[in-house]
């Protein structure tokens, strides 16, 4: 079985009303971001630790020739860790030519929210982290924490 997936390849069905996301679990919380800027999504890989890097920074690993930091969201949104098991994946994330991934305990499944169904954060939540999350979704009787991977990345993109 491959390793990876990749979401460049696949057709983007995306509209005004509606968004797709990959849902992603971390701790007992489930998050999605937005699948346009997800390059692939990978088992853990061997993660090379950085002296002097911010806590959050697991470190980088090799993915076909390119050095890409990893970013550690338990650590980065003071989560409980799961451990790391069979289920635990890198998403890779592509904006412009910066690459970045970040740990996830589980890979949930690709959605599509309208966005009738997603709540603002300024509705939801209040505080300076909270630029870091795009909204809440209702999904059946889950809810998903969309988060906006340009903020939390630190990456500013025109």
């Amino acid at each position: 079985m491959d390793t990876a997936i990749d979401y460049k390849d696949q057709e983007q069905q995306v509209t005004d009303d509606v968004v797709q996301v990959v849902a992603f679990q971390l701790g007992d919380e489930e998050y999605a971001v937005d699948i346009l800027n997800v390059q692939e999504i990978n088992r853990l890989l061997n993660v090379t630790r950085v002296p002097r890097s911010p806590d959050y920074i697991d470190g980088v690993v090799n993915l076909r020739g390119s050095i890409i930091p990893v970013i550690n969201l338990h650590t980065k949104f003071n989560l409980n860790k799961n451990g790391e098991d069979e289920d635990t994946r890198i998403i890779v994330f592509q904006f412009e030519d910066v690459k970045a991934g970040i740990i996830v305990d589980k890979v949930s499944e690709v959605l599509h929210l309208h966005r009738s169904d997603i709540e603002e954060t300024s509705k939801v939540y209040n505080s300076m982290d909270a630029e870091m999350i795009k909204g809440v979704a209702k999904v059946e009787d889950r809810l998903l924490i969309l988060l906006d991977l340009q903020k939390l990345l630190g990456i500013d993109i025109i």
